[in-house]
């Protein structure tokens, strides 16, 4: 932090009050796979304003108190975590959290001028939601039964872009890989992308595209124990490989036809 005589002197005269106050929350669109579904963590919330309504998890910034007292300053991904906790269970512990984007259009809450800043969460295999403190319920809901008119505050709108930007992240990293058992079949990954995607994939072209991306994935020199359910040959079994991005990028079917000339 600056505190040359200036910015000391600056700060003395400093004013806050001369600003209308503004308050920042964080929201968190968490995101799994459960029965073969991509599904959205939701809380009920126990307060106004939109009592009652579902709502992505989430809540204001505020400082965090230490037992002797002192008083610490909350970092933005540290409440993101808190609220996952707080509204849903202190076991949800996401393995992947990123920053989505910032949400400020005046009137988006009732209370006063918010920004709220979301996160996604992204993760295989978390657990049932438990209600905390702060929600009267907390559900895991398919993303695709879902009527998004029903959320509270702008939640629909950020909600999209988390499932748009976690769509996107298959196009171009490993994530996929993080949602089935090593050593797993191509045919399982392809699951993975059909289920986030939400579309069915071309078997033969998904699994030509998969092998031809440099670190992917890695044969095991395995096969299944037998053949798929309608009989035929054993399917070679694969793991995780070292890359970090996709290059080529699996890229959707849509996003496909976009780029075509």
């Amino acid at each position: 932090m600056d505190s040359t005589p200036d910015t000391e002197g600056f700060l003395a005269g400093y004013d806050p009050r001369a600003y209308d106050p503004i308050a920042v929350t964080v929201d968190v669109v968490a995101l799994t796979i459960r029965d073969a579904q991509l599904q959205v963590l939701l809380v009920r919330r126990g307060e106004p304003p939109f009592q009652g309504s579902w709502a992505l998890p989430g809540g204001f910034v505020r400082p965090s108190q230490a037992p002797d007292g002192t008083k610490t300053e909350e970092d933005l991904a540290q409440t993101a975590a808190r609220e996952l906790a707080e509204e849903a269970g202190a076991s949800l512990r996401p393995s992947h959290l990123e920053q989505l984007g910032s949400y400020g259009a005046p009137g988006r809450d009732p209370r006063m001028r918010v920004i709220s800043v979301a996160y996604l969460a992204f993760a295989p295999g978390l657990p049932e939601a438990m209600p905390g403190s702060d929600a009267a319920d907390a559900r895991w809901t398919p993303v695709n039964a879902l009527d998004p008119r029903t959320l509270a505050f702008d939640h629909a709108a950020i909600l999209a872009d988390g499932v748009d930007r976690a769509r996107s992240k298959l196009e171009y990293t490993p994530l996929a890989t993080a949602f089935v058992t090593e050593p797993f079949t191509i045919t399982e990954l392809r699951e993975v992308y059909e289920t986030v995607w939400g579309e069915k994939l071309h078997a033969g072209n998904f699994h030509r595209k998969v092998l031809s991306v440099p670190g992917f994935v890695e044969s095991t020199g395995s096969h299944t124990e037998t053949g798929g359910p309608r009989g035929g040959p054993r399917a070679k079994l694969y793991r995780r490989g070292d890359a970090t991005l996709l290059h080529p990028a699996l890229l959707r079917p849509a996003t496909e036809a976009e780029l075509r000339p």
